[in-house]
């Protein structure tokens, strides 16, 4: 089952085949959690509104509502992507992505079995990258993590985010003359 299409999984279990959306839950649901956690920046309250994504998803293919054939993915990070908007707007916050001392955006990416030089040079690498994105303004950090991290295209982005695709390229443009900035100012940050 792991190597058939969302849709067909979809279909499966439209017709009753509860295995069928096991397997979609087991293929995303790291990437959706993580997605959440970087928004909301707390296990438990992650945890919870990871819950209520896949309670509103199942909700709507019992009703019949999903339409958004081929593409189940964008559609669950964009109900996740909303569900966060949401909690951030009853709490009169907005939605702030940044790494925390305990989570390490990098961390959920898989890494071959290398040497321990290479790891420990990798790991070092990925610390710099996180502390010039860490320094990057809220708008641009987050077209990072949603580009490099969600693979999302910037279609993808701008709709999620509300914005342009032109608003989100130049967020990503500025993101990355920032970070080339701050790499030629900031020595400390990319020799330490």
């Amino acid at each position: 089952m792991s190597m058939i299409h969302d849709q067909d999984l979809l279909d499966r279990y439209m017709q009753g085949d509860e295995k069928a959306f096991e397997v979609l839950l087991q293929r995303y649901k790291s990437k959706i959690y993580t997605s959440i956690y970087l928004f909301v920046k707390d296990h438990a309250l992650a945890e919870d509104i990871f819950q209520e994504v896949f309670i509103k998803i199942i909700d709507t293919i019992r009703k019949g509502r999903y339409n958004h054939e081929g593409k189940f993915v964008q559609w669950a990070m964009r109900i996740a992507y909303n569900m966060c908007v949401d909690y951030h707007r009853r709490n009169k916050r907005r939605a702030h992505i940044n790494p925390t001392d305990d989570f390490d955006i990098f961390d959920v990416l898989r890494l071959s079995d290398d040497g321990p030089e290479t790891q420990i040079m990798r790991s070092e690498t990925h610390n710099r990258i996180r502390k010039l994105v860490d320094a990057l303004p809220e708008e641009q950090r987050e077209v990072v993590i949603l580009r490099h991290y969600a693979d999302m295209s910037f279609k993808e982005i701008a709709s999620l985010t509300r914005v342009s695709i032109n608003t989100a390229l130049g967020r990503m443009r500025y993101a990355l003359i920032n970070i080339r900035k701050m790499m030629s100012e900031r020595s400390d940050l990319v020799l330490q």
